[in-house]
């Protein structure tokens, strides 16, 4: 569990979490009447009852997560959403209107939620160790050609290709996806890529932000604490 910084407005930390939808959902911090109105509506067009589940839980593990950066209970926290191809709110990255300085992302997949909030722009992914990259063609369309051959090197090839997968989409959605190379630097001198495994999860995550964000973020170990 990450350590709750001091108050918003002194010495904010970057915070992210990863945890099982399950946790979440019986986390006694947290609630999905905390959830504004339209992330309900966007609920209702969601058919399936464990995606669903996954959604409710990214979004309230958000929640907890602005709460430890701010010091601000999480039902006090009101994230929002604007997409900057159409500029129209309610979907698109995520954002805390009354914070204008931290940046904020979350992610969920097959029973798995994580989020992050930092200064700056941050970006996080998750993906369930069992799953399967991509098709071989998107993959080479959407990550360096050099760094799927290297993973397709490996003796285990699936999982290094998850591995490039999920430090991309942690880039995109820090805005940074035009800096990808795969490594920790993620071809930037500025920007901060890690990528660490929750095997009691069954996770794979990646986290990017600006190389003085999450440098105190790492300070105690190779990858960030996960979970709650």
């Amino acid at each position: 569990m990450t350590r709750r910084p001091p108050p918003y407005g002194k010495s904010v930390a970057a915070v992210a979490l990863v945890a099982t939808t399950a946790e979440v959902l019986a986390c006694p911090e947290l609630d999905e009447d905390m959830l504004a109105p339209w992330e309900r509506r966007r609920l209702t067009d969601i058919r399936v009852p464990a995606r669903r589940d996954d959604v409710v839980a990214a979004r309230l593990l958000l929640r907890l997560c602005a709460s430890r950066a701010t010091g601000l209970p999480p039902r006090d926290v009101a994230p929002a959403q604007r997409c900057p191809g159409c500029g129209r709110d309610g979907h698109g990255r995520p954002f805390l209107p009354d914070h204008p300085g931290l940046g904020a992302s979350f992610s969920h997949a097959d029973g798995l939620a994580a989020a992050a909030v930092g200064p700056g722009q941050v970006g996080i992914d998750v993906e369930p160790l069992t799953r399967p990259p991509g098709p071989l063609p998107v993959l080479r369309r959407l990550l360096p050609a050099d760094a799927v051959d290297a993973a397709r090197a490996e003796p285990d090839p699936g999982p290094a290709l998850l591995r490039l997968w999920v430090r991309r989409e942690a880039l995109f959605k820090a805005g940074f996806e035009a800096g990808f190379a795969g490594g920790s630097k993620a071809g930037r001198d500025d920007v901060r890529l890690t990528e660490w495994t929750d095997h009691g999860r069954g996770a794979v995550v990646a986290l990017a932000g600006a190389d003085e964000v999450l440098a105190p973020l790492l300070s105690s170990g190779p990858a960030p604490p996960s979970g709650r």
